[in-house]
């Protein structure tokens, strides 16, 4: 990944989605470009077109954090893009080290695992940044059997959902999920630009899929906090989960997913009949390598 390429395509891309009528400004309809001009974005950040035009080259060095804000005001940039734009400019004033210490295994604590086994009603697990599967309670590996099913380990979602054909019936709604894969891996990849792992995984990725290269060029970013997830699991079929995301301050990097269905719905049900399909399979599971004892 090249820092000023992404700051480059990052503003460009979010001013030509901004209209001239969204921030109120009269023009003629003879419009060469896309959304607004340089100059207008520039005039609504009170900024010199200069100024705005060295930015959108690509160079963040010593931009304030009030400059910042009045570009993702002008662009009307969301609370993501905003801290992605922040995130790119942090990078900006930063040099990687030249040598760094290989990272520590992903570890999980007993007590970590035994929390999570301790939640038998919903599916719970936890993925690190690069969405590797680190570990789940039981009914969490009955869900997500097909994504452990791939021997490479370890088990990562972006890799099932560009890389294996059946995520596209796992996922009912796959181009949905396929945009929020990426955009949340653009997210993660302008927080910590240097990290190999992370860069290794788009590297593979933009090479081996189409698909994944057209939505990585979009420079989309979001947060992934709560929501509804939509399923089709081979052996209880359709499901309709919510879920709610908790980050572990103990291991950063690491996030904790915890699913739930309403009350007396057909998911509900399904999600209790997995439940006992997980208790009746559970020597034939796969398990995450991260949980294996040696």
């Amino acid at each position: 990944m090249d820092g000023q390429s992404d700051v480059r395509e990052f503003l460009r891309s979010r001013r030509a989605k901004v209209t001239p009528e969204q921030v109120n400004l009269i023009v003629g309809t003879n419009r060469r470009v896309p959304g607004l001009r340089r100059e207008e974005v520039a005039t609504l950040a009170s900024v010199s077109v200069d100024y705005y035009a060295r930015l959108e080259r690509g160079n963040l060095t010593g931009v304030s954090d009030e400059v910042l804000e009045a570009i993702a005001h002008a662009l009307r940039l969301d609370e993501a893009e905003t801290a992605h734009l922040f995130d790119l400019a942090r990078a900006a004033q930063q040099r990687p080290a030249r040598r760094r210490r290989p990272a520590p295994p992903e570890q999980v604590r007993p007590v970590l695992q035994r929390f999570l086994d301790a939640v038998t009603g919903a599916p719970a697990w936890i993925r690190n940044d690069r969405m590797d599967f680190i570990a789940s309670n039981a009914l969490g590996r009955a869900l997500y059997a097909p994504i452990l099913a791939d021997p490479v380990r370890p088990a990562n979602s972006a890799r099932f959902v560009f890389l294996n054909p059946e995520s596209h019936s796992f996922y009912p709604h796959w181009e949905q999920v396929a945009n929020d894969v990426v955009a949340i891996l653009r997210s993660y990849a302008g927080q910590r630009p240097h990290d190999k792992n992370l860069t290794d995984l788009i590297g593979e990725l933009a090479t081996r899929s189409d698909e994944f290269r057209t939505r990585w060029a979009a420079h989309n970013v979001r947060f992934h906090r709560t929501g509804v997830k939509q399923l089709y699991h081979p052996a209880v079929g359709d499901l309709e989960l919510t879920y709610e995301v908790m980050e572990l301050p103990a291991n950063p990097g690491w996030t904790m997913f915890a699913y739930t269905a309403e009350p007396g719905s057909a998911s509900d049900e399904r999600l209790k009949l997995l439940a006992s399909w997980a208790a009746t399979t559970a020597g034939e599971q796969p398990v995450p390598a991260s949980e294996r004892t040696p």
